[in-house]
Protein backbone atom coordinates (compact mmCIF):
# COMPACT_ATOMS: atom_id res chain seq x y z
CA UNK A 1 0.00 0.00 0.00
CA UNK A 2 1.40 3.40 -0.93
CA UNK A 3 0.58 6.70 0.62
CA UNK A 4 -0.01 9.71 -1.57
CA UNK A 5 0.50 13.25 -0.48
CA UNK A 6 -2.29 15.74 -0.92
CA UNK A 7 -2.03 19.47 -0.97
CA UNK A 8 -5.73 20.11 -1.35
CA UNK A 9 -7.49 22.87 0.53
CA UNK A 10 -9.32 20.20 2.54
CA UNK A 11 -6.04 18.66 3.68
CA UNK A 12 -4.66 22.08 4.62
CA UNK A 13 -7.86 22.86 6.52
CA UNK A 14 -7.45 19.54 8.33
CA UNK A 15 -3.86 20.44 9.23
CA UNK A 16 -5.02 23.83 10.53
CA UNK A 17 -7.73 22.17 12.60
CA UNK A 18 -5.20 19.73 14.01
CA UNK A 19 -2.83 22.60 14.84
CA UNK A 20 -5.61 24.56 16.56
CA UNK A 21 -6.75 21.47 18.45
CA UNK A 22 -3.13 20.93 19.55
CA UNK A 23 -3.00 24.54 20.78
CA UNK A 24 -6.19 23.92 22.75
CA UNK A 25 -4.74 20.75 24.32
CA UNK A 26 -1.52 22.51 25.35
CA UNK A 27 -3.50 25.44 26.76
CA UNK A 28 -5.83 23.10 28.65
CA UNK A 29 -2.89 21.28 30.24
CA UNK A 30 -1.29 24.58 31.23
CA UNK A 31 -4.54 25.93 32.69
CA UNK A 32 -5.29 22.70 34.58
CA UNK A 33 -1.88 23.02 36.24
CA UNK A 34 -2.65 26.62 37.11
CA UNK A 35 -6.02 25.69 38.63
CA UNK A 36 -4.31 22.98 40.71
CA UNK A 37 -1.68 25.41 41.99
CA UNK A 38 -4.35 28.00 42.86
CA UNK A 39 -6.56 25.26 44.39
CA UNK A 40 -9.53 26.36 42.27
CA UNK A 41 -12.23 24.13 40.83
CA UNK A 42 -13.01 24.47 37.15
CA UNK A 43 -13.60 22.45 34.02
CA UNK A 44 -11.78 23.16 30.78
CA UNK A 45 -13.77 23.36 27.55
CA UNK A 46 -11.96 23.53 24.20
CA UNK A 47 -13.28 24.61 20.82
CA UNK A 48 -12.16 26.19 17.56
CA UNK A 49 -13.88 29.49 16.71
CA UNK A 50 -13.17 31.80 13.79
CA UNK A 51 -9.87 30.10 12.90
CA UNK A 52 -8.45 30.24 16.43
CA UNK A 53 -8.37 27.93 19.41
CA UNK A 54 -10.84 28.87 22.14
CA UNK A 55 -10.47 27.59 25.68
CA UNK A 56 -12.94 28.25 28.50
CA UNK A 57 -12.72 27.60 32.22
CA UNK A 58 -16.15 26.94 33.65
CA UNK A 59 -17.39 25.88 37.07
CA UNK A 60 -20.49 24.02 38.20
CA UNK A 61 -20.17 25.21 41.78
CA UNK A 62 -20.74 28.83 40.84
CA UNK A 63 -18.03 31.00 39.41
CA UNK A 64 -17.29 33.09 42.49
CA UNK A 65 -13.81 31.55 42.86
CA UNK A 66 -13.17 31.88 39.14
CA UNK A 67 -13.94 35.61 39.32
CA UNK A 68 -10.49 35.98 40.90
CA UNK A 69 -9.07 34.77 37.59
CA UNK A 70 -11.11 37.35 35.67
CA UNK A 71 -10.13 40.34 37.80
CA UNK A 72 -11.32 43.90 37.51
CA UNK A 73 -12.52 44.62 33.97
CA UNK A 74 -10.96 41.33 32.81
CA UNK A 75 -7.40 42.44 33.55
CA UNK A 76 -6.34 39.13 35.13
CA UNK A 77 -8.08 37.23 32.30
CA UNK A 78 -6.05 39.21 29.72
CA UNK A 79 -2.82 38.42 31.57
CA UNK A 80 -3.70 34.72 31.85
CA UNK A 81 -4.53 34.64 28.14
CA UNK A 82 -1.07 36.03 27.32
CA UNK A 83 0.63 33.54 29.66
CA UNK A 84 -1.35 30.71 28.07
CA UNK A 85 -0.37 31.91 24.59
CA UNK A 86 3.27 31.93 25.71
CA UNK A 87 2.93 28.37 27.02
CA UNK A 88 1.53 27.29 23.64
CA UNK A 89 4.31 29.16 21.82
CA UNK A 90 6.93 27.46 23.99
CA UNK A 91 5.57 24.02 23.02
CA UNK A 92 4.82 24.62 19.33
CA UNK A 93 7.25 27.37 18.32
CA UNK A 94 4.34 29.17 16.65
CA UNK A 95 2.62 32.35 17.80
CA UNK A 96 -0.88 31.57 19.09
CA UNK A 97 -4.07 33.62 18.68
CA UNK A 98 -5.82 31.51 21.30
CA UNK A 99 -8.80 33.09 23.09
CA UNK A 100 -9.39 32.37 26.77
CA UNK A 101 -12.71 32.82 28.56
CA UNK A 102 -13.27 32.34 32.26
CA UNK A 103 -16.69 31.92 33.88
CA UNK A 104 -18.39 33.22 30.72
CA UNK A 105 -16.87 36.70 31.14
CA UNK A 106 -15.88 37.15 27.48
CA UNK A 107 -19.14 35.69 26.17
CA UNK A 108 -21.15 38.18 28.26
CA UNK A 109 -18.79 41.01 27.32
CA UNK A 110 -19.13 40.08 23.62
CA UNK A 111 -22.94 40.45 23.86
CA UNK A 112 -22.64 43.86 25.58
CA UNK A 113 -20.08 45.11 23.05
CA UNK A 114 -22.12 43.90 20.07
CA UNK A 115 -25.04 45.91 21.41
CA UNK A 116 -22.76 48.94 21.96
CA UNK A 117 -21.49 48.69 18.37
CA UNK A 118 -25.00 48.38 16.95
CA UNK A 119 -26.20 51.38 18.98
CA UNK A 120 -23.18 53.47 17.92
CA UNK A 121 -23.88 52.56 14.28
CA UNK A 122 -27.51 53.62 14.68
CA UNK A 123 -26.37 56.92 16.25
CA UNK A 124 -23.91 57.56 13.39
CA UNK A 125 -26.60 56.78 10.79
CA UNK A 126 -29.18 59.09 12.38
CA UNK A 127 -26.82 61.99 13.18
CA UNK A 128 -24.57 61.75 10.12
CA UNK A 129 -21.63 62.41 12.50
CA UNK A 130 -18.79 60.08 13.56
CA UNK A 131 -19.33 58.44 16.95
CA UNK A 132 -16.25 58.06 19.18
CA UNK A 133 -16.32 55.35 21.84
CA UNK A 134 -14.26 55.02 25.01
CA UNK A 135 -10.83 53.33 24.94
CA UNK A 136 -10.99 49.53 24.68
CA UNK A 137 -8.80 46.46 24.57
CA UNK A 138 -8.05 44.86 21.17
CA UNK A 139 -10.65 42.12 21.90
CA UNK A 140 -13.31 44.72 22.71
CA UNK A 141 -12.53 46.81 19.62
CA UNK A 142 -12.72 43.73 17.37
CA UNK A 143 -16.20 42.87 18.66
CA UNK A 144 -17.39 46.46 18.15
CA UNK A 145 -15.88 46.62 14.62
CA UNK A 146 -17.73 43.38 13.75
CA UNK A 147 -21.05 44.76 15.08
CA UNK A 148 -20.63 48.02 13.15
CA UNK A 149 -19.84 46.11 9.96
CA UNK A 150 -22.93 43.93 10.50
CA UNK A 151 -24.97 47.15 10.78
CA UNK A 152 -23.65 48.21 7.36
CA UNK A 153 -21.23 50.95 8.43
CA UNK A 154 -17.46 51.38 8.67
CA UNK A 155 -15.38 51.94 11.77
CA UNK A 156 -11.72 52.47 12.54
CA UNK A 157 -9.49 52.47 15.59
CA UNK A 158 -7.65 55.63 16.59
CA UNK A 159 -5.17 56.57 19.29
CA UNK A 160 -2.33 54.69 20.95
CA UNK A 161 -2.57 51.77 23.39
CA UNK A 162 -3.92 51.71 26.04
CA UNK A 163 -6.08 54.67 24.99
CA UNK A 164 -6.98 53.24 21.56
CA UNK A 165 -10.69 53.64 20.73
CA UNK A 166 -13.22 52.96 17.99
CA UNK A 167 -14.72 55.65 15.77
CA UNK A 168 -17.92 54.68 13.95
CA UNK A 169 -18.18 56.50 10.63
CA UNK A 170 -21.50 57.55 9.08
CA UNK A 171 -22.42 56.15 5.67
Amino acid sequence: MTEGTTTSAAAEAGDTMTRLEQEGEIAADYLEGLLDIADLDGDIDMDVEADRAAVSIISDAGSRDLQKLVGRDGEVLEALQELTRLAVHRETGDRSRLMLDIAGYRAKKREELSELGANAAADAKSSGEPVKLKPMTPFERKVVHDAVKAAGLRSESEGEEPQRFVVVLPA
